[in-house]
């Protein structure tokens, strides 16, 4: 399992929906082509109206290369930047867990 949670702090309210309206294109492309992408969740944060993070599980890291490969990825990615001041990832490793796949 490969796993990793990116904070987007976005340029501005305006820019902010633009940014949710790429993310909900992306997410719908993910869930219908992405069968090795286990759970790709995005919030909003609570108090902080221009942040968002994303929760992503992969199966494995072939998984996420290959997610990364995706061109509704590669557009996302291109995208991005006319919406957000910064970024960050942070790749996790799972430990204990409810709902998510066990490692072998």
């Amino acid at each position: 399992m490969f796993a990793l949670v990116v904070k987007f702090d976005l340029i501005d309210a305006e820019r902010a929906v633009g940014f949710d309206k790429l993310v909900a294109e992306t997410v719908e492309r993910i869930a219908e082509y992405e069968p090795g992408t286990l759970v790709y969740v995005t919030h909003a944060v609570e108090g902080e109206p221009l942040s968002r993070i994303f929760y992503e599980v992969y199966r494995d890291r072939e998984a996420f290369d290959e997610h990364e490969r995706q061109p509704h990825t590669r557009q996302f990615l291109a995208q991005r930047d006319e919406y957000i001041a910064a970024h960050r990832v942070e790749f996790l490793t799972p430990d204990a867990a409810k709902g998510l796949p066990t490692a072998d």
